[in-house]
């Protein structure tokens, strides 16, 4: 029989995901935490090394430390600077200096085998200055220690101030004196670009912005050209990246009127998701935006407005689409002979064919790849995919290999709203991004651990992109909760994750409900719904302000772009949620660590007051220190300590966002 383990257990590595049967996701910026459990049979002591293999065949070392005396588990964190796949594992060895030096600094005082202890460490120096591979003056440094420990004509002070010999200790730490050692089998990070893991989204409608309504009550729709005018307005409120619906040409069969009904009229858009027609399908562009030229100067215009454009990769197709009669088997023929329609069974939906991906997978795969392709050509590296779950993980994970492999900017975010494993399963194939049931979390139990299981269950696989509504999401949150709600939830998604979105209309607080459904009333999927933003911002009657405050904070503070740096904390009201976010000086980037805390009344129809209990280590504060705190939105200033009394207004300002200033002395 083989061992297991080697002559140093070393178990338990992280980040990685089903032992390394996909790598682990990073993004360049992120501070990645690095764990595994340690440790060897009796009392002398370890050390622990994480070895990194960057891309470029570049290889670092980092000691790793013990994160809680007993629990064996040691820990350091790494910022990986380049996107690829980086290789790590762990070497474990038996710290022959440290073991030395606590037995040394017990035994001796107590008058316990002076010499012999003196004998023992004099060996260990002399065997270390014997590496000609260390530097010179390394070397002659320990023999010049090792001499002193067996020099009886050297004074006891003298003898024992080897043990605690700074540069002595300062070379051991840099290069361990280190006996027996095991190695760990090696695992894979893959670190994307920044983008994937940071940033902030704003969805609209291209044929909304610019819709004009005609003198006999029907719509003229907006153009690319004038969708590119609401692109300032967004990169204003600090969104980088402005998410598209399907933009291409949409069937007439069974096409939906307003608020899903089946009766649309002549004039009636339909549903962007019912793509195709007689002018194309996935690789083609409706004919009322614009054309390619039209699209390409709306991406110029994002662009110089510091934006990236993120259209949808809706793999479906309106009964009018040209694969329905060019390739009738991507689809489901029932026995009558019909193609199968979209169904939630009761619901059809009449106006979208779905994929069949079993019976050609070769030829679907290709044309989805080229779809996929000539996109990225025309200079998309964003894809919002609608329904991923609905398809085989098998075909996303090839595809995503396929597409990524080629063009590593590319960003695919997983409209993923199922059941955990199979979100989670989206996550490890590939995907950088994902929604999630945020919008369901709503008390302080649920949000807790939500926020909880996503920065410390699944972070090493899945991103949440935290959307605040949809066009198919109107929660009875923001139903009932009014503007404190629609800023409960915009503050607690644009800190708690470092992807967030909204879309449009969440900025003028738009939360009427279409009867018996969680959606808008006159839903903008089913009919056009231009919007003055201007105007509802002059008269006070727009969010823009808020969602504008929060990304100038996002951007000015690092540790609201990390993911895993999330600690929850106490307080004694049921409605009062607190976590921190905490980023040491290593990687701000400003040579000054970054700490936040977040107090948010999640009830929005109450005065809340509690008491807050507060971890301060967690966020670089010594236990039982004072500290300064100032709230980012309101310019106040506190002098804070492990426990606070708050009180929340949800009518006025229901959200403390605290930057620490830092200890009070």
């Amino acid at each position: 029989m083989t061992p297991k383990f080697g002559r140093i257990p070393i178990l338990d590595l992280s980040p990685q995901v089903n032992d390394n049967l996909w790598p682990a996701k990073a993004f360049v910026g992120e501070a990645v935490p690095f764990k595994a459990t340690a440790f060897r049979e009796g009392h002398d002591l370890i050390g622990v090394m994480l070895l990194l293999t960057a891309p470029d065949g570049t290889r670092s070392q980092h000691p790793m430390s013990l994160t809680v005396p007993g629990t064996d588990r040691w820990e350091t964190t790494v910022g990986l600077g380049s996107q690829g796949r980086w290789q790590y594992r762990v070497r474990a060895y038996a710290d022959d200096w440290a073991t030395w030096q606590h037995n040394a600094s017990l035994k001796i005082p107590a008058g316990v085998d002076v010499e012999l202890m003196y004998l023992i460490g004099s060996d260990l120096l002399q065997r270390a200055a014997a590496d000609k591979t260390r530097p010179l003056a390394e070397r002659r440094l320990f023999t010049a220690a090792a001499k002193t420990l067996v020099d009886p004509a050297k004074s006891p002070d003298a003898r024992f101030a080897v043990i605690s010999n700074e540069k002595i200790n300062a070379a051991a730490a840099a290069r361990p004196l280190a006996g027996l050692e095991a190695f760990s089998e090696s695992r894979t990070v893959l670190v994307e670009r920044t983008r994937a893991g940071v940033s902030s989204w704003y969805e609209f409608f291209p044929r909304s912005e610019g819709a004009v309504r005609r003198a006999d009550g029907t719509w003229q729709s907006g153009t690319f050209r004038t969708a590119a005018g609401r692109l300032p307005g967004v990169a204003a409120m600090g969104f980088n990246v402005v998410y598209l619906p399907p933009i291409h040409p949409i069937g007439r069969s069974f096409r939906k009127g307003p608020n899903n009904t089946l009766n649309a009229g002549p004039n009636d858009p339909g549903s962007p998701w019912a793509i195709g027609s007689a002018a194309g399908g996935h690789d083609a562009i409706h004919p009322d935006l614009g054309t390619v030229d039209d699209f390409t100067a709306f991406l110029d215009a994002a662009r110089g407005n510091g934006l990236e454009i993120a259209i949808d990769l809706a793999l479906q197709a309106s009964p009018d689409h040209p694969w329905v009669t060019e390739h009738p088997e991507w689809f489901t023929t029932l026995p009558d002979g019909s193609i199968a329609y979209a169904e939630n069974p009761p619901k059809k939906y009449q106006d979208i064919y779905p994929i069949n991906f079993d019976n050609d997978p070769a030829g679907i795969r290709a044309e989805v790849l080229r779809i996929v392709r000539y996109w990225i050509g025309v200079g998309i590296n964003i894809f919002r995919v609608d329904n991923p779950h609905t398809k085989p993980l098998d075909f996303w994970e090839w595809l995503i290999h396929e597409i990524t492999s080629e063009f590593p900017d590319v960003v695919f975010l997983a409209e993923a709203f199922t059941r955990p494993a199979l979100l989670q399963g989206l996550g490890k194939v590939g995907f950088q991004q994902s929604y999630t049931y945020f919008t369901w979390r709503n008390s302080k139990q649920e949000l807790s651990e939500f926020f909880d299981g996503l920065a410390h269950e699944t972070a090493d696989f899945l991103r949440p992109n935290l959307f605040v509504n949809t066009p198919d999401i109107l929660s009875e949150y923001l139903q009932f909760g009014g503007p404190a709600a629609f800023k409960i939830r915009a503050a607690l998604a644009a800190t708690a994750a470092p992807t967030w979105g909204v879309y449009s209309g969440f900025d003028l607080f738009e939360s009427v409900a279409r009867p018996g459904a969680e959606e808008n009333i006159d839903n903008e999927k089913y009919e056009y719904r231009p919007r003055d933003f201007a105007a509802a911002e002059a008269r006070g009657a727009s969010l823009a302000p808020y969602l504008t405050l929060l990304n100038r904070i996002r951007a000015e503070h690092p540790a609201l772009g990390q993911l895993r740096n999330l600690d929850i904390h106490g307080t004694e009201d049921e409605a009062i949620l607190v976590y921190s976010k905490f980023l040491d000086a290593e990687f701000t980037g400003t040579g000054r660590s970054d700490a936040l805390i977040i107090v948010a009344n999640v009830d929005p129809h109450s005065v809340r007051q509690t008491v807050v209990h507060l971890d301060v280590t967690r966020f670089g504060i010594p236990q039982g220190g004072s500290f300064e705190v100032e709230d980012l939105v309101t310019g106040a200033v506190w002098n804070w300590s492990a426990d606070n009394f708050v009180r929340l207004d949800a009518f006025t300002e229901p959200v403390h966002i605290l930057h620490v200033k830092g200890p009070i002395t």
